[in-house]
């Protein structure tokens, strides 16, 4: 089903970069979170364990190694060089299923299993849908749905971006979504986080960080400095490049009092992941004007269950006000007339260099988001003094 080792998002090859800078000797253990409480069919796990096998054939093309070392500049020669010699190694996957439920971990050195997420969350996906046979939209509806989509928000007239390959309906309806948005989206259409449909539609791969990244940095040095520690690494990675900060890890507000000046001026924005979108540009807007910073020199990226309406709400809200810019998931991939799978998977335990495994922690905006252990969780709310 994944045919290409770029059929991930833009994001966790920034993150496996600066992992492998910085954290060369960490390991971490992720687990597979069921938020729907979806019950899988009978021979799903022992499914997914042979297309996980597959994955290990993967590997980077010179035409690819091109694209990155052209279009991704920020990326260092020697890590595209590491990329090329990468191969998934399926023995760090562990599935279990028991009747319908489905426990899938991840556990191994960092900067190698940090590919795992994205490419596995699309496999259980369109697996489910596959073995599950539900009806779905003929295939000239679903290219109508998307050119709407984007003929839309180009009317709009804003700049918007395809985030959907984690709970895509399937490889194949993304490669179609992604070619519509291109063509009818125009200007408009920035780009997509997935690289090998960047590469393969000639478009920007988009991406910056992910909460895992802040999640193992409150393991390293506690929670009072995550936040910190994690813009000034990534600050000393990219010198300036991939510069859209993720605010709610520790929720917005614990964001907030360490994004200073110095930081609100070298990051070119932030990204909305959870809450209220309009509140939270609300609030945004307040800090930059707070530190003596022009909101409309800074963007927004809003990136949190998207859908036509939301965008077009949102629109009117920060219109003139601040720059706004969409990453849209589900929405754009998996608008077939099915309900997507509700799950994530996370990183759940690190093991920094000479300590200990610790439990990791995301306390999002939305309390619903929220992810760890139950005395991790309450460890963190009390450090970092959240009432929710």
């Amino acid at each position: 089903m994944l045919k290409s080792l770029l059929d991930n998002d833009l994001y966790k090859f920034t993150m496996q970069n600066a992992v492998i800078k910085h954290f060369p000797k960490a390991k971490v253990r992720f687990s597979f979170i069921n938020r729907g409480k979806t019950a899988f069919p009978e021979g799903f796990g022992e499914t997914l364990r042979a297309e996980i096998h597959k994955m290990e054939q993967l590997s980077l093309t010179l035409d690819e190694k091109k694209f990155l070392a052209e279009t991704c500049n920020f990326l260092d020669p020697t890590y595209i060089d590491f990329l090329a010699g990468y191969k998934y190694n399926a023995s760090e996957v562990g599935v279990i299923q028991k009747n319908g439920d489905l426990q899938i971990s991840i556990e191994g050195y960092w900067y190698r299993t940090i590919l795992w997420e994205v490419p596995l969350m699309a496999l259980i996906s369109e697996l489910y849908f596959k073995m599950t046979g539900q009806e779905t939209y003929d295939e000239e509806k679903i290219k109508d749905i998307a050119r709407k989509k984007a003929a839309g928000y180009k009317i709009l007239g804003i700049k918007f971006a395809d985030f959907g390959t984690r709970r895509r309906y399937s490889a194949q309806n993304h490669d179609r979504v992604v070619k519509e948005l291109k063509s009818y989206g125009s200007k408009a259409f920035t780009g997509t986080s997935n690289v090998h449909f960047a590469h393969k539609y000639k478009t920007t791969p988009i991406g910056t960080h992910a909460h895992e990244w802040f999640m193992f940095h409150a393991a390293k040095y506690g929670f009072k400095m995550a936040n910190q520690i994690s813009l000034e690494n990534w600050i000393d990675t990219y010198r300036g490049d991939l510069g859209i900060a993720l605010s709610d890890t520790f929720t917005t507000e614990v964001f907030f009092k360490t994004f200073d000046k110095k930081f609100a001026k070298l990051f070119d924005g932030i990204r909305h992941d959870s809450g209220d979108a309009v509140e939270f540009a609300d609030k945004t807007i307040k800090h930059y004007k707070k530190l003596g910073i022009d909101p409309l020199a800074k963007t927004i990226v809003f990136s949190d269950g998207l859908n036509p309406k939301e965008v077009e709400r949102i629109t009117k809200a920060c219109r003139g006000k601040i720059g706004i810019s969409f990453g849209i998931g589900t929405n754009f991939t998996n608008d077939v007339g099915v309900k997507a799978l509700n799950m994530v998977i996370k990183i759940t335990q690190a093991k920094p260099e000479n300590q200990n495994w610790i439990d990791t922690v995301k306390l999002s905006d939305n309390v619903g988001k929220h992810t760890g252990d139950e005395k991790a969780i309450l460890l963190c709310k009390s450090v970092l003094e959240i009432n929710d």
